[in-house]
């Protein structure tokens, strides 16, 4: 009886598992959907056409634009426009038709090695289809198409490479946002948080007082997890230690400002704890690109995604480490989270005063 009249231990309980099952059902996939590619068509013949439009009509990509060089192709990949690029040879149709055979290359954006080889399995299935296809037709010369695959940014597909910025997003969100809500949130549960109220202290400034200790323990996890990924795992780093410091750093405050938000919202270290792992961990985990590509999900995790700060500060720490990209490929991400750190803020201290009155 206690338990149905706790609302809230019925909502872990009953509500927990719902969403867990969706999250899990839905994004857990071992296929690549709508991935976005582009085609660098030399010989702009009926069979280069086709071989564009079939790869379009396919639920597996979208053809999202034409290339005129090769000079634009690792531009488009450190914008993250597209993922994967085809390219065809010039004369294709001429030497599949005359001598069976014609050139097809593959490039792809290794930064997520597992989806970058799922993409490049699609495509090839996709030729030999095409292929058998075409033969059937009584072709005096039976044709071959063997796409030849070239990754940029880790051409040894090594997965330490995705891992290692998937895992400073998540411990930065569990120093910085979980650790933070329960510190602020059990003060107000020991009856701490009234003595700090009616001292000279201004609401902002015992906020600022609680969030530094962990702003700090968050930098030094993160020079830590450098420091180890290049020393042990040999990940590289293409970017500007500089640049990538001041994003994480923004990225903490994001954090920060997201756990003393639930801080503000919950009233005992239980509550902070549940809607912190539930609300953080697992969307970090799951939504955030981090080990399923997001490309992939339904179109309401999709949307829903965009809401995660993992995600957009995944986009920038690969960009940074792997592509050696700047602040021009990476600044609506950076808008992103700094919007989202200001909005987090504002409900924060607005919150604040509510209860103080």
């Amino acid at each position: 009886m206690h338990i149905f009249r706790d609302k809230r231990t019925l909502v872990i309980l009953f509500g927990m598992p719902i969403i867990q099952l969706i999250l899990f059902g839905f994004a857990i996939r071992n296929d690549v959907e709508h991935v976005s590619i582009a085609v660098l068509d030399h010989s702009k013949d009926h069979v280069t056409r086709e071989i564009t439009q079939n790869l379009d009509a396919s639920k597996n990509f979208d053809v999202v634009g034409a290339l005129h060089s090769r000079s634009q192709i690792s531009d488009l990949f450190k914008k993250g426009r597209v993922k994967e690029v085809i390219v065809f040879e010039p004369d294709f149709e001429r030497n599949l038709t005359r001598y069976g055979h014609a050139n097809m290359q593959v490039v792809t954006d290794a930064t997520d090695p597992n989806m970058a080889q799922m993409s490049f399995e699609y495509t090839r299935a996709m030729m030999n289809n095409f292929q058998q296809r075409f033969n059937d037709h009584g072709q005096s010369v039976p044709i071959g198409i063997e796409p030849k695959i070239s990754m940029l940014f880790n051409p040894e597909l090594k997965s330490v490479n995705m891992f290692v910025p998937g895992l400073i997003a998540v411990i930065l969100m569990l120093v910085s946002a979980l650790m933070t809500s329960i510190s602020i949130t059990r003060e107000k549960e020991t009856g701490t948080m009234e003595v700090l109220l009616v001292s000279p202290l201004r609401p902002y400034q015992i906020i600022i007082g609680k969030v530094i200790p962990y702003m700090v323990l968050s930098l030094v996890n993160v020079v830590t997890i450098i420091v180890l990924a290049l020393a042990i795992f040999h990940v590289p780093f293409n970017g500007s230690f500089l640049f990538f410091g001041a994003e994480a750093l923004l990225f903490i405050f994001t954090a920060l400002s997201l756990g003393v938000f639930i801080s503000t919202i919950s009233n005992n270290q239980q509550t902070a704890l549940m809607i912190s792992l539930a609300g953080l961990l697992l969307p970090t985990v799951i939504l955030s690109g981090f080990i399923f590509p997001v490309s992939s999900m339904p179109l309401a995790l999709r949307v829903l995604s965009n809401i995660v700060p993992a995600k957009w500060f995944l986009i920038i720490v690969k960009g940074i480490m792997l592509k050696g990209v700047g602040l021009a490929y990476v600044w609506k991400e950076t808008l992103v989270l700094a919007g989202m750190t200001l909005l987090l803020i504002l409900l924060s201290m607005r919150k604040f005063k509510v209860r103080l009155q």
